[in-house]
């Protein structure tokens, strides 16, 4: 990822209607998954630390991230931050309730994804959860995946068999972003070849609060049933 796409998501994470909408998409899957009392969390490829904060309601967080201008971003929301990364975890087998992981895995920097979900596999104890989101559609590929170094955007059938070749059960994996995806392809259609400009920018607000309450309505609508297209993919997990 570009340094400048950091200082954007440091600044905008916690205004901007993506980060807000995903955030309630994944508190809407994670409160009725059972998580025990005390939950220790790790939240692999933590970014700028923004779901540190929010993960603080389940339980106990720790972070790491490889990109270092990632971890001193994320240091000044929490003081259990490492520089690691996703494909060699420096905590020991089984010590996690929980394992998150948003937006990492489809990144160059993760040069083999399904070693990566054996050490989130290994490191959550039996019966811990993951939870994870990836871009979806290598068709989609555009300008904005150039500026954040996108390796590959998934099928859901791919993460399906990913995730379970990692010895994980799957328990849910569904799109996000329904009612995104025919802006996407638009854009994507109209968009120059050359444009490298990042798509984390802060719109009027009228229109930030438009997108937000749209993937909230989805949100409500993920807390018992899956959609069938979406921008990215989001599937739930359980340690065997």
């Amino acid at each position: 990822m570009e340094p400048s796409e950091y200082d954007n998501i440091a600044q905008l994470e916690t205004r901007h209607w993506w980060y807000m909408g995903m955030r309630q998409i994944a508190e809407g899957v994670l409160r009725p998954s059972g998580l025990p009392p005390h939950t220790q969390i790790l939240d692999a490829g933590c970014g700028t630390g923004g779901g540190l904060q929010w993960l603080s309601a389940f339980g106990t967080v720790a972070g790491i991230d490889l990109h270092p201008l990632a971890v001193r971003y994320a240091v000044q929301k929490s003081r259990r931050v490492a520089r690691a990364s996703v494909q060699a975890i420096p905590f020991p087998d089984g010590f996690f309730d929980l394992v998150t992981s948003f937006e990492v895995l489809y990144h160059l920097a993760v040069t083999d994804d399904i070693a990566a979900l054996r050490e989130f596999a290994r490191v959550l104890r039996p019966g811990g959860q993951l939870l994870v989101r990836v871009p979806a559609h290598d068709w989609l590929r555009g300008a904005h995946d150039r500026h954040v170094h996108t390796r590959h955007r998934y099928a859901r059938g791919e993460l399906r068999q990913k995730i379970e070749s990692a010895g994980l059960a799957l328990q849910r994996l569904t799109f996000v972003g329904l009612m995104l995806f025919p802006l996407a392809v638009l854009k994507r259609l109209i968009q120059p070849e050359a444009d490298s400009q990042t798509d984390v920018t802060l719109p009027v607000p009228a229109v930030n609060r438009t997108l937000t309450a749209a993937l909230a309505a989805e949100g409500l609508w993920l807390r018992r049933f899956n959609l069938p297209i979406g921008l990215s993919l989001l599937a739930l997990a359980h340690k065997l």
